[in-house]
């Protein structure tokens, strides 16, 4: 992935994966939206994430807590030393979620099947129904990587200001606030439409390309600046529930390198339900 000019040598091929992933020390995880999708086929040895029962705590909106996260990556295999590949549906949205998630707890090499599963797909390669069992690790997380995450207090108290940035990567419907939420997500609503004042629109899917793998480095810095999100700015992105804003957030800080970049997991659901928090309509 080199020739894309990454900061990070986080990406790794379809070629990669096949060769490395009965590795002692690699573990390929599939993360998709629709976790059903595990059962009808994946990567041969990968095992499965399930992005809401796994990796969210299911009475508190946040993340599981360190000893329950401990756990999950315990039983399926993870040491603080395994590889970890991610890869799942519609260009990898919740594999960057789940990427983000293990950087907040600070697992060390994270990587993501550039094309996710479409790719491995339209390249003919195999699919297995068989489900792993994998031998139980000893994983000890870090303390929370709050660096990385933006809480509604904070969003606040950033707006307008000169050195940061925010970024809506939902739709432009959403954003101008003709949609609440897309068709099929109205669970996820709010009860008012609209932006955060100062965002700018850079819908998460514009960074990857027909095939669903990212775009280069110079085609992400000139997306992103042109919109003025630069390198020098604290940028935060945000969405509905915090999955497509990791993509945003993978592509600045892991691919281009931005130094300081924040996911606000709570986003539009959070943000249009406060009482007493301005919202922007119109694009």
């Amino acid at each position: 992935m080199a020739e894309n000019g990454y900061a990070k040598p986080v990406l790794v091929s379809s070629d990669w994966v096949a060769e490395h992933a009965g590795d002692d020390n690699v573990v390929i995880a599939e993360v998709d939206e629709n976790p059903d999708l595990y059962e009808e086929g994946h990567i041969p040895g990968a095992v499965k994430l399930h992005w809401r029962d796994d990796l969210q705590d299911p009475v508190e909106r946040d993340v599981v807590d360190r000893a329950t996260f401990e756990e999950l990556l315990g039983g399926l295999g993870i040491g603080n030393d395994t590889t970890v590949v991610l890869y799942g549906d519609k260009n990898n949205w919740f594999a960057a979620y789940a990427y983000w998630y293990l950087k907040v707890y600070g697992h060390g090499d994270v990587r993501i099947l550039d094309g996710g599963r479409q790719k491995w797909i339209d390249e003919g390669r195999e699919l297995t129904t068989e489900v792993p069992s994998p031998a139980a690790q000893t994983y000890s997380a870090q303390e929370r990587d709050e660096s990385i995450r933006a809480y509604r207090d904070q969003v606040r108290e950033w707006l307008d200001a000169d050195d940061r940035g925010l970024v809506d990567v939902r739709s432009p419907g959403e954003f101008a606030g003709e949609l609440i939420a897309p068709p099929g997500y109205e669970q996820e609503g709010a009860q008012r439409a609209g932006h955060i004042p100062s965002a700018v629109s850079i819908p998460w899917a514009s960074a990857v390309q027909d095939d669903g793998t990212f775009k280069s480095a110079d085609e992400l810095r000139e997306l992103y600046g042109g919109k003025g999100i630069t390198s020098e700015k604290e940028v935060t992105a945000y969405c509905r529930i915090g999955e497509r804003s990791a993509h945003t957030w993978f592509v600045l800080s892991e691919l281009l390198g931005f130094e300081r970049v924040r996911n606000y997991d709570g986003s539009w659901t959070e943000w249009g339900n406060l009482v007493d928090v301005p919202i922007e309509k119109g694009s």
